[in-house]
């Protein structure tokens, strides 16, 4: 059993940004309900004595007003850069002794020093007299960090740089100065735009992310430590103005109030949660919308796919080779779309064509290009996209192939979920018998798929028009997913939703069905995995080798996830079961 450590009088904390702002409220939290020590690094400087004309002036303006007194007197002309840099200089250092100050009274013991994180010859010369005096360190908080806000395309190298090395480098300064085998404790302070992204910040989740994976691969090599990194969305602090808190309410960002954030630490350091090396405190960063640019443009994206890459392809075998289901198809398109316009949402596709499936065997091509075309930009905050799925076609007189074409809307609210009115749950007594077994058996019925596409677990009731089957997926590592990992749009449960039309079809008609095209696809909520979903399939027509069918995903009072209108199949009658 993994012996676990517990904060006492002699730990001793090393806190990276952690002698003035969210970082001190939390350690000076920390100090109240176990008393220990601390070690605070940070930029500033901390005046041991103040100028007798400072002293015991607390007002902003009056201060001011001292300072540039104090310049003239000195025979010099104050500028507004001069006296604000001598007052940040006092405000700064008094909320250091303030943090300080705080920690000797709830009995603990607090020392500073005044050092960039970045520099690791100037941190461990500093530490080290600080840690002969306090004793060795047992715990790191990471809370240091900087901010330099703007699009990407307006950031600098030194813009990414500062923020990105504050973080990474940061961190990798305060692991040289301490080995991670006497660490009973590594906090890191990550960030929920690291874990959902945000607009302006692409250094910094960049960087938190870089956290985020590195308290997992500390808490891999030494499972003794409490690691974690904790993904804070914004607090209630001076940085948050009235303006911005307006401005987080309209994206419906929760403000972490601070007793709140300083408990949620404390509890995060208990023995409890000692195996848990990332959470995520706060609500998801979503963009503002701004408006829309009227002109129309198209992109080009590259892929190259490979079966090692894709390793749930071996769960997808037709006629012996693995088979690109349609369903990522349109994810890398539906996928591409959003990452075009961050914070418009996927809701429907129409026209959806299946020209050539993407078979990886010998017509594997060195890599498939996606087309998108901005078809359609309107005031109600939508945008529909065109894209089609091609591969260039050596020595042949026409220079291309084309496999999927699709149109795409996103839009800024998806619209609220419709009801299915004739739900109908009721389990027939009438289902045969091998459709009650075990309905992904290799080589025992039609279902063909492997276990990453496992989804059918019970045909509810079946006639020759209708099937309604109880549907639950159990989720894949990221490391199946490859290429084609879920997003806002999952195309593993949406091809287990066509599983019930094969099996109709097997049933009435012994032959075998793939999907070629649907007219409209909507998704008006996404299903979480493992929750169980039922699936009702409608054949509107049946010709000779030729299938239509509406296919509904609702819950059990009949609210809508899913909805295919006008999904059409080919009977395929040299389908190899199994292989």
């Amino acid at each position: 059993m993994i012996q676990t450590a517990q904060i006492s009088q002699s730990s001793v904390f090393l806190v990276s940004g952690g002698a003035k702002g969210i970082t001190a409220e939390c350690v000076i939290r920390m100090a109240q309900h176990q008393p220990c020590k601390f070690i605070l690094l940070g930029r500033s400087s901390i005046m041991k004595d103040e100028p007798d004309w400072a002293k015991d002036c607390f007002d902003e303006s009056e201060l001011k007003k001292r300072i540039m007194e104090n310049i003239l007197a000195q025979g010099q002309k104050p500028t507004p850069m001069e006296v604000k840099g001598v007052f940040k200089t006092i405000a700064s250092s008094r909320e250091i002794h303030k943090t300080l100050l705080a920690i000797e009274q709830a009995g603990g013991q607090a020392d500073y020093i005044d050092v960039d994180v970045t520099d690791a010859l100037a941190l461990q010369q500093k530490l080290a007299t600080v840690v002969e005096r306090m004793g060795p360190i047992t715990g790191i908080i990471h809370g240091a960090g900087v901010l330099a806000d703007k699009l990407i395309e307006k950031k600098s190298e030194q813009d990414f740089d500062t923020v990105y090395a504050t973080k990474v480098k940061g961190l990798e300064n305060l692991l040289s100065c301490v080995s991670p085998g006497q660490l009973d404790y590594l906090v890191l302070f990550s960030s929920v735009a690291g874990f959902y992204g945000n607009i302006g910040q692409s250094d910094y989740a960049i960087a938190n992310e870089i956290l985020n994976k590195s308290a997992h691969l500390v808490k891999q090599h030494h499972p003794s430590c409490h690691v974690v990194a904790i993904n804070w969305g914004p607090w209630d602090s001076g940085m948050v103005t009235s303006e911005l808190k307006k401005a987080f309410a309209k994206r419906n960002i929760e403000i972490i109030p601070i007793p709140v954030g300083t408990n949620m630490l404390v509890k995060e350091l208990d023995t409890a949660n000692q195996e848990t090396a990332q959470v995520v405190i706060g609500t998801p960063l979503e963009p503002v919308l701004g408006e829309l640019n009227p002109e129309l443009r198209t992109y080009r994206i590259r892929r190259k796919l490979t079966l090692d890459a894709n390793p749930f392809l071996q769960d997808h075998v037709i006629a012996g080779y693995p088979v690109l289901p349609a369903t990522c198809a349109v994810a890398w398109m539906i996928n591409a779309c959003e990452q075009l316009y961050p914070g418009y949402k996927f809701f429907s596709y129409t026209n959806f064509k299946i020209l050539k499936g993407i078979i990886f065997n010998e017509t594997l091509a060195s890599e498939y290009i996606l087309d998108l075309k901005e078809i359609a930009k309107t005031n109600d905050g939508s945008i529909e996209f065109e894209g089609k799925i091609w591969r260039k076609k050596e020595e042949s007189k026409i220079p291309y192939h084309e496999h999927y074409r699709v149109q795409i809307k996103l839009v800024k609210e998806i619209p609220s979920a419709p009801t299915y009115e004739t739900v109908n749950l009721e389990e027939d007594d009438q289902i045969p018998e091998h459709i009650k077994s075990p309905l992904y058996q290799t080589g025992q019925f039609t279902l063909f798929h492997g276990s990453s596409f496992w989804g059918v677990k019970q045909v509810l009731n079946l006639s020759a028009t209708k099937i309604t089957a109880a549907c639950a997926w159990s989720s894949i590592s990221n490391r199946q997913q490859g290429q084609f990992t879920i997003q806002t749009y999952n195309p593993y449960i949406a091809d287990i939703q066509t599983h019930p039309t094969g099996i109709l079809i097997d049933s009435f008609y012994q032959e075998e069905l793939l999907p070629s095209q649907s007219q409209k696809f909507e998704q008006f909520a996404m299903i979480p995995p493992g929750e169980t979903f039922y699936v009702s399939t409608e054949l509107k027509s049946k010709q000779a080798n030729k299938v239509s069918v509406d296919i509904i995903a609702h819950n059990r009072e009949g609210q809508i996830y899913y909805r295919w209108t006008g999904c059409q199949g080919t009977i395929y009658s040299i389908w190899s079961k199994g292989k």
